[in-house]
């Protein structure tokens, strides 16, 4: 045998220099239309043939199902999209991606592209250094697109030749000729191989090496990338361990989706795969299953075979499009099918992955991100946004909280479970700063377009000043246990001034949390209220603090009452000025003629 083990490292680099290409191509293009891929995904709600072929766009844009239907459990889990509109989308996306295969098709014989390659690499490398982020992203794409195609030349020139080194692949041969049980087996090696590379592109070109070497048949060929198509819901599920309940069933949507249409085409299979090899032939003038068919009868049919026995260059270009055509008319046929049951399909999904227990919500989780739902650093964005929101309302619950122990007497139980809920409150803001923080930072590190940059660094501006309302709810909680061990109680009179003060940052916690849900597009009267009010909770304040010193020196209450009262309002002034921080780290980072 002459194949050694650095041809194995050579062909396993290959393989990885393939990958490497997928990602980098998916990623310069997701990078190029970052804000557009969130606008269009985000807003395709309005029913299931828009968003099935917004599923299909997306995913013949940035060339992976996986990252797609990834991209679709992050909305669904971001509360972006519903169930039923997710399920449209992922099924566009699973006829999306048949667009890669033929595009590995169509190169891999008919033009050797890596031949090309270098000449490629020359005017795209330039690119990386120009300043304008378009063309780096582009840039980006090119380099991809050079070593997907370089990958999979490599492929081919180091995987081991059936007739040098039949010792080391005889297992192979083993188990091509047990009829449906053939079927059967390089269905699971489809299946396993894909899980393990995460991508139905690699396997489909492993699968296409194998087929133009003559290892394994047409229709076993088919079998592998029938398994593939179950084994690419491997990323999905994964990114959805993380998420929400919603994000769990879209995960389980994508793989019923590919199981079901997977087993009824097993069902079918021969029948489906002559299907296929007609439609090949009547587009190519060759039919796939004619190879098989002549390498049994051990034919040599110079149109088809060498006088060695392999696949000549219009073989290779037959198997090489009814391999391209087998997934297309599989997930058309599926398409067409699930479409019209989507609401069926939903209410068995929902079955499948029923609602736990309401979550005590004041156990620290966090709702809408997880380390693994990043796949696309400018998409993931959106959940960093919707999880700062949710981080908005349960600080708004602190503040709930400290202005009802304003009116509890502190000798009551009421008051000690008060107090003790704003703590484990606290506790939990200061544990979603850190998470969050954690999240953006590590989106950060991912490919960003300079404004995906500037936004991360305007929300963690927001979330730190979040996190400093949190304290001053607590501090007003402080203030009040100091008033119960000083045996200090302010007359009604004062506590009137102390609740109208309180009500101006009632409002403007409110107006802040409306814009914090519209994050990317606030509203400019929203903005201009926030200033306003902030304006007019200062004015209160100084007027209070002018009215205290008269009070106080009139003995209309004691000195100590009035610095408790002061005390009071002074926090709620604080927490008006880190309201309105928050709503500037919005203005300056994502209003659009901010950025």
């Amino acid at each position: 045998m002459n194949y050694s083990i650095f041809d194995f490292l050579k062909l396993l680099a290959s393989v990885c220099l393939f990958l490497y290409g997928m990602k980098v191509m998916s990623e310069g293009l997701q990078k190029v239309a970052g804000d557009r891929l969130r606008n269009i995904l985000g807003a395709m709600t309005k029913n299931r043939f828009t968003g099935v072929l917004t599923g299909i766009i997306i995913t013949a844009l940035i060339q992976s199902s996986s990252a797609s239907t990834v991209m679709v459990v992050s909305f669904v889990n971001a509360g972006l999209m519903s169930l039923a509109q997710s399920m449209a989308v992922i099924f566009g996306a699973n006829v999306g991606t048949t667009v890669t295969t033929w595009i590995i098709s169509a190169f891999s014989f008919e033009v050797n592209i890596s031949d090309y390659s270098l000449i490629l690499l020359a005017f795209a490398v330039p690119m990386l250094f120009m300043k304008k982020s378009t063309y780096k992203s582009l840039g980006e794409f090119l380099i991809g697109f050079c070593f997907l195609f370089m990958g999979l030349d490599f492929i081919s020139l180091y995987v081991p030749n059936l007739e040098q080194n039949p010792e080391m692949l005889h297992f192979l041969t083993e188990y091509t000729s047990m009829g449906f049980g053939s079927v059967l087996i390089f269905f699971g090696i489809g299946l396993v191989l894909t899980m393990i590379a995460q991508s139905s592109a690699a396997t489909f070109a492993i699968t296409l090496i194998m087929c133009s070497q003559g290892w394994i048949s047409f229709e076993l060929g088919c079998a592998i990338i029938l398994g593939g198509n179950i084994g690419t819901t491997i990323t999905p599920i994964l990114a959805s361990l993380s998420g929400n309940v919603a994000a769990k069933r879209t995960a389980m949507g994508h793989l019923l989706f590919n199981v079901l249409g997977s087993i009824i085409v097993l069902c079918v299979f021969h029948p489906f795969v002559e299907m296929v090899g007609e439609i090949t032939y009547a587009c190519q003038g060759t039919n796939p299953l004619d190879i098989s068919k002549a390498r049994e009868m051990a034919m040599a049919d110079t149109n088809l075979l060498t006088s060695k026995g392999t696949l000549t260059a219009l073989a290779q270009g037959s198997v090489a499009f009814g391999l391209a055509m087998f997934p297309t008319v599989f997930n058309a046929l599926n398409l067409l099918i699930m479409i019209w049951f989507t609401k069926q399909y939903v209410k068995a999904v929902c079955w499948l992955v029923p609602t736990h227990n309401k979550e005590d919500e004041e156990d620290f989780s966090l709702k809408f991100i997880g380390r693994g739902i990043l796949s696309a650093s400018e998409l993931n964005i959106t959940q960093a946004q919707k999880e700062i929101a949710l981080y908005g309302e349960r600080v708004k619950r602190m503040l709930e909280m400290a202005q009802k122990l304003l009116h509890t007497d502190p000798k009551s139980d009421d008051y000690t479970e008060i107090y003790s809920r704003l703590e484990k409150y606290e506790d939990i803001s200061d544990s979603m700063e850190i998470e969050i923080g954690n999240y953006l930072n590590h989106v950060a590190e991912g490919r960003l377009s300079p404004e995906g940059k500037m936004r991360i660094a305007g929300m963690l501006r927001v979330i730190s000043e979040i996190e400093s309302i949190a304290d001053g709810c607590l501090n007003v909680g402080k203030t009040l246990i100091r008033m119960t061990r000083n045996d200090v109680s302010l007359d009604d009179s004062i506590m009137h001034e102390v609740d109208r003060m309180y009500s101006l940052v009632d409002d403007a916690m409110n107006n802040m949390l409306t814009i914090l849900k519209e994050m990317e597009t606030p509203e400019d009267s929203r903005i201009i209220a926030a200033y306003n009010k902030e304006r007019e909770i200062n004015n209160l304040r100084n007027q209070l603090r002018d009215t205290n010193i008269s009070n106080i020196n009139n003995k209309d209450y004691d000195y100590q009452e009035g610095i408790f009262f002061m005390d009071l309002i002074s926090e709620a002034e604080k927490i008006g000025d880190y309201m309105l921080n928050v709503v500037e780290g919005v203005k300056h980072q994502f209003k659009a003629d901010a950025v």
